[in-house]
């Protein structure tokens, strides 16, 4: 089969610069939302899957489920696992155990005086220990009175990331708290909340108990034996989880707001596939004395709707290329909010690859039908249209 040159597919897209266009920006528009809807998705994955150690065990009340907000342990649950279990870590004399107050409650800012609900966590020094991707990126560990904010915390709050700068004050439980430090955490979800001391939250908030306590073990197959300490206590009233299977538990949960969002990307896509049909339609047609013209000359039908789809493949890898370089410059690592705090538009390989394929394949799809409806005609009344 005698293929036309790759050479004419390129000039006939340069012939007509305004249909060009058009089509592209419309295949652009399609691709960018495209990228947003699956960089939600990978974004969303990426920090559920950052979140937590496979050798940490995370302590709460027994028939919490994941809600370990609402959780309320006994204050002394922590020593009382330390001394339990020997498998948990312990370095110089400072066990790997973080007793931790988690909770959302209402922020004010000194900046407008509006309430915000904001994700605070009372730790001590042995936090750190426990979060390991926890790492302060300026300021220093509060002190009394004060707070650290996560790098995405602003994002969580609907705020300038200027407004919870160093030196500034938040206002929670009828005090001022100032901040002290900002950190980063790897983008899992402790980016998204602010870190206190505990002894400082418990006094606010008036409560003498704990939410959780989470501990290292040495090796990920010894937390089994907090499990244990759990069955045994039964006073206590506690359960345990692996810190990873908890956050894959959430990760399952959101899985109604991925399917959602697969959706949304099929409905864009069609839109995309009417929008280029549309287009390609009108060019199409209005060539096809041209196209009778090739058949005359020797080329056969194939190869004509194989140059037609060449055009269509060229107008969707161009339109998926311009709205990947938006979204890489524009988009990736958008700070988005959602139950769990926020998280960041994740425009990686895989969001990559997905926006150039569906760009391909809008390409294809908007050019066949048109092909098809130019080539179907005989050749003799084809030569006659106008």
């Amino acid at each position: 089969m005698k293929l036309l040159p790759w050479e004419y597919g390129v000039r006939n897209l340069l012939r007509r610069p305004l249909r060009s266009g058009l089509t592209w920006m419309g295949l652009t528009t399609a691709c960018l939302l495209i990228f947003v809807v699956v960089g939600f998705v990978r974004g969303l994955e990426r920090t559920l899957a950052v979140s937590g150690e496979n050798d940490v065990a995370v302590v709460f009340s027994l028939g919490m489920g994941e809600n370990i907000e609402y959780s309320s342990i006994p204050m002394r649950t922590s020593e009382l696992l330390v001394a339990s279990v020997s498998q948990v870590k312990n370095r110089a004399g400072r066990a790997y155990a973080s007793p931790e107050l988690y909770l959302g409650t209402q922020l004010r800012l000194a900046e407008d005086g509006e309430q915000r609900m904001g994700l605070v966590r009372g730790v001590t020094s042995t936090a750190l220990l426990v979060r390991k991707q926890v790492s302060i990126s300026a300021g220093y560990w509060p002190g009394p009175g004060e707070i650290m904010v996560g790098k995405l915390a602003a994002a969580k709050l609907g705020v300038d990331s200027e407004t919870l700068a160093l030196g500034s004050e938040v206002f929670m439980e009828g005090r001022a708290w100032k901040i002290s430090g900002l950190f980063s955490a790897g983008d899992s979800v402790f980016e998204s909340e602010l870190w206190c001391r505990l002894d400082d939250l418990q006094q606010a908030m008036k409560r003498q108990d704990l939410s959780i306590v989470a501990v290292t073990v040495k090796s990920p197959e010894q937390v089994r034996h907090v499990e244990v300490f759990c069955k045994e206590r039964l006073d206590l009233e506690l359960q345990t989880i692996r810190e990873t299977d908890y956050y894959a538990t959430l990760q399952r949960d959101y899985g109604p707001v991925r399917t959602l969002a697969w959706l949304m990307v099929l409905l864009v896509s069609l839109a995309g596939v009417l929008a280029g049909l549309n287009t390609m339609y009108g060019a199409a047609l209005g060539r096809i004395r041209e196209l009778a013209t090739l058949q005359t000359v020797g080329f056969s039908r194939m190869a004509i709707c194989l140059s037609l789809v060449q055009e269509g493949v060229l107008l969707g890898m161009a339109g998926a290329i311009s709205a990947g370089l938006i979204s890489i410059l524009f988009i990736h690592g958008t700070a988005v909010r959602f139950t769990m705090g926020a998280f960041q538009l994740n425009i990686d390989g895989t969001a990559m690859l997905i926006g150039c394929a569906t760009g391909m394949l809008l390409g294809i799809l908007g050019a066949l039908p048109p092909a098809w409806r130019a080539l179907r005609k005989p050749i003799v009344e084809a030569l006659k249209a106008v």
